[in-house]
């Protein structure tokens, strides 16, 4: 049996959470599938009332589960960052997750504000280091609040670190037939960046049969709203990838259809939506659940029923297609009614 640890977190968290786990529940022991669940309260409610973010018997506790399934982080009653690295990033690093994989895929070409552009131009993935870079947090203030103030944080990228990301994107590719593109900023970053210019090369060596390529940063955003169809797989660094996976979201039609996994193949991995709490809107029952639903197929190809995934694929677009959305997305079903619609699809599938 697969165990899945629940996070609702905080704002929208709680209420998209709710709609994926009705269609883990819909594929719960078909094919072989077994499944169950615990709840962990992990968010604001619980940090305004007792100071407790992530105990450390709670994050031993979740190294019995398989996956952690995660809502929303973030609350305006709590200062920004505590959360956030209190909880997210503390379960990514303390399980290691060195892989952020974000699909980025085009249900239906009203969506995107790119002209010209459909379906067959805009699916691609972003496997984005998670541990290192800029977000390893090392840095510190010297003589704070004062007008000679020096504030650093450091960028650190480590040989295993990349090797072990460039490998995975190496293996996605070669599993999925497609190129490879390397984005970095080699030509200023010319410490950090060389390791993964030099890693990169030495990998592709191992796999003659993926195609590569490579772009600056900066390029990359450009091409990925000019010629998003020459993607497939792209794999860069932690910054990198936060920026550009934020704009993939945006080209495929929005926050609410962004999934995301946070994997360490050997630990515990994690999958939620990646577009926050909302609190402005939370508890009004009007989120779109989709990214959640999504992050619900990862789940399931993570657990190796990669046909239940591409069945949720198949039941968001037929959604998109057939206008069976919440608001944002130009219908009219709240939350629960939107959850329930793409369980109803599936039963047809």
């Amino acid at each position: 049996m697969a165990r899945i640890a629940l996070i609702p977190g905080d704002g929208i968290g709680k209420e998209v959470l709710r709609e994926g786990i009705k269609v883990l529940e819909f594929f719960n022991g078909k094919k072989g599938l077994s499944v169950s669940f615990e709840e962990f309260d992990f968010g604001a409610d619980r940090y305004l009332r007792t100071g407790e973010l992530i105990l450390e018997s709670e994050l031993k506790k979740l190294e019995t589960f398989d996956v952690i399934y995660l809502g929303a982080v973030g609350d305006p009653a709590v200062q920004p960052g505590i959360l956030e690295r209190g909880i997210l990033l503390n379960l990514r690093f303390y399980f290691d997750q060195y892989v952020n994989l974000r699909p980025i895929k085009l249900y239906n070409e009203r969506f995107t504000p790119l002209k010209n552009k459909g379906v067959e131009d805009i699916n691609f993935v972003v496997v984005r280091e998670n541990t290192e870079g800029l977000y390893a947090g090392l840095g510190g203030f010297l003589k704070k609040g004062t007008a000679d103030e020096v504030a650093t944080q450091e960028m650190i990228s480590t040989r295993k670190g990349v090797d072990r990301i460039i490998k995975y994107a190496f293996e996605y590719a070669k599993k999925t037939g497609g190129k490879l593109t390397l984005c970095d900023k080699c030509n200023v970053l010319t410490y950090a960046h060389d390791l993964w210019q030099r890693a990169f090369k030495e990998m592709a060596g191992q796999y003659p049969e993926v195609k590569t390529d490579h772009y600056l940063v900066d390029a990359i955003t450009m091409k990925m709203v000019r010629e998003p169809e020459i993607f497939d797989v792209i794999v860069t660094c932690n910054l990198f990838g936060d920026i550009i996976t934020d704009l993939g979201a945006e080209i495929q039609g929005g926050m609410g259809l962004a999934a995301s996994g946070n994997i360490n193949p050997e630990t515990v991995s994690m999958f939620e939506p990646v577009h926050g709490s909302a609190p402005d809107i939370a508890g009004k029952n009007i989120a779109n659940p989709l990214a959640a639903i999504m992050s619900a197929g990862m789940i399931l190809e993570y657990l190796g029923y990669s046909e239940f995934d591409e069945k949720v694929d198949q039941a968001v677009k037929h959604a998109l297609d057939n206008n069976m959305l919440t608001k944002d997305m130009g219908g009219d079903l709240s939350t629960s009614e939107a959850g329930d619609s793409i369980v109803e699809i599936l039963k047809s599938l």
